[in-house]
């Protein structure tokens, strides 16, 4: 199952998602396990493999679900959580993630998922993929469970650069919006700049900049920009976009995630407490178990690479099988949507605007006017 991707593969007609195997700190088996999970739940999906095949082979042999549909390419460097982004560019290309990531620069994929080192991970998609035209810093977009309607906000940078100014900022909104019209269905996103109040006057220069540029560009982007927003509103229903820079999107992502495990945590204590209280749990067992899958961060597993050439899915690096597929999931709704190339037309600078077909047909003509 090595070398050229499967000829049966090619003449379904299938996405195929590249696949790190080797990133995870669980190891391949985990990767595997995710990837079977994704092909039984998607005959349109296939997969190009990457780690050493004494390993990935016996694992992918288990998975009947995976009969035909994987391409092991046979790579025998790893990435680690320790290593330096600076030396994984130097040294790096023996390794299951240089290795996935040229599968999409080669045309051979339509994106790639890692469990990976991230900082690697953005360095290499960087150098192998190579940024937008007109983009001066990628970003990193999350899903974040929410109050809207479509149960998730989608919140950038979290973490790719610690640095944005207002053009950055102005970027991220763009390219924001373009993930949620394709992930989302949502044709005129409401976009909000994170800051320490909703007043105009509050926050630092470059916010408030930002502030000018996102408003100016919201006519033409086709998004409705709602303002500054404060971090009680990420999980809101006032914006489906939450802009903002790296250093404080990764600090409000850690908190988010030690704020819902401390939940979870309270929970068990709470109904474990007393006889009468595990009563009271067997009870709720149904609510609670609905409040469990929606706060499940397994199903919103994956942080996706805007602004490159390509598509790159970052799983946590600590998921399981359903996390990983997760992860795949969203990268083969993306490919499906032709989210890179809609993309790659929406910021090809920060004053071109254009449109994603996913929007309404009178605002689409009005744009193609332009």
């Amino acid at each position: 199952m090595t070398g050229k991707p499967d000829q049966n593969q090619a003449k379904a007609g299938r996405i195929t998602i590249s696949v790190d195997a080797m990133g995870g700190d669980a190891g391949p088996a985990v990767v595997v396990a995710g990837i079977a999970m994704s092909a039984e739940k998607n005959p349109d999906i296939g997969f190009i493999l990457h780690g050493p095949a004494d390993q990935l082979a016996p694992l992918v042999a288990k998975k009947r679900a995976l009969n035909g549909r994987v391409d092991i390419r046979d790579v025998r460097d790893v990435v680690t959580m320790e290593d330096k982004p600076s030396q994984v560019m130097r040294n790096g290309k023996g390794t299951s993630m240089w290795s996935a990531l040229d599968a999409v620069k080669n045309g051979e994929a339509s994106g790639a998922v890692s469990c990976g080192n991230t900082g690697a991970l953005m360095a290499l998609s960087m150098l192998r993929l190579r940024k937008l035209p007109g983009v001066n810093r990628p970003a990193i977009a999350i899903l974040w469970p929410s109050l809207n309607p479509q149960g998730f906000n989608v919140m950038l940078d979290v973490g790719a650069d610690v640095k944005a100014d207002a053009g950055d900022l102005l970027q991220f909104a763009l390219m924001g919006t373009s993930y949620v019209r394709n992930s989302m269905d949502i044709a005129r996103p409401r976009v909000g700049l994170l800051n320490v109040g909703t007043e105009e006057h509050k926050g630092r220069a470059e916010l408030k900049e930002a502030y000018g540029l996102i408003s100016e560009q919201a006519g033409q982007a086709h998004y409705e920009f709602v303002g500054f927003v404060e971090g009680s509103d990420i999980p809101g229903d006032v914006a489906d976009v939450i802009v903002t820079d790296g250093f404080t999107g990764n600090v409000a992502i850690k908190t988010g995630e030690g704020t819902a495990s401390l939940m979870r945590t309270a929970l068990r204590e709470a109904f474990g407490y007393s006889f009468l209280s595990r009563i009271a749990a067997l009870l709720a067992m149904t609510s609670l178990k609905r409040l469990s899958k929606r706060m499940d961060p397994r199903r919103v597993n994956g942080g996706v690479f805007l602004g490159l050439n390509g598509t790159v899915v970052k799983s946590h690096g600590g998921a399981d099988a359903t996390g990983v597929s997760a992860a795949v999931k969203l990268a083969f709704r993306l490919a499906q949507h032709g989210f890179a190339e809609k993309l790659a037309a929406r910021v090809a600078s920060a004053g071109l605007h254009t449109q994603d077909n996913t929007a309404p047909r009178e605002v689409r003509a009005a744009t193609e006017k332009d």
